[in-house]
């Protein structure tokens, strides 16, 4: 043992994306998805905040999107447009749709 090496202080572990804590309007929105678009072989469990909306994950294509899109519009109270060219950002995962949502949201 090197008795001039001073020991290292232990860093705290920071969570991998999967063991991210979601946030309560990540809970409710992946419940209206979950529910409005019938995706019953997912779990609400087995989603984080960056569970992906298209391919893997909650596995949605364009015409669940716009389906998502009028549930958001009418529950929160604002219209995502079609044409926004944020649109692939926003509609990424999970979090980032629920990070849209908070900071556009009227109701």
């Amino acid at each position: 043992m090197n008795a001039g090496l001073a020991a290292q202080p232990t860093r705290p572990r920071t969570k991998s994306p999967s063991e991210s804590i979601m946030n309560e309007l990540e809970k409710e929105l992946a419940a209206l998805m979950i529910g409005e678009l019938n995706l019953e072989d997912i779990q609400p469990e087995t989603v984080s905040a960056d569970t992906p909306l298209y391919g893997d994950g909650f596995g949605l294509d364009s015409i669940d999107i716009l389906e998502i899109a009028l549930l958001i519009s009418k529950k929160y109270g604002f219209e995502l447009r079609s044409d926004n060219p944020d649109n692939e950002k926003i509609f990424a995962t999970l979090g980032a749709l629920s990070a849209y949502i908070a900071a556009h949201r009227t109701r």
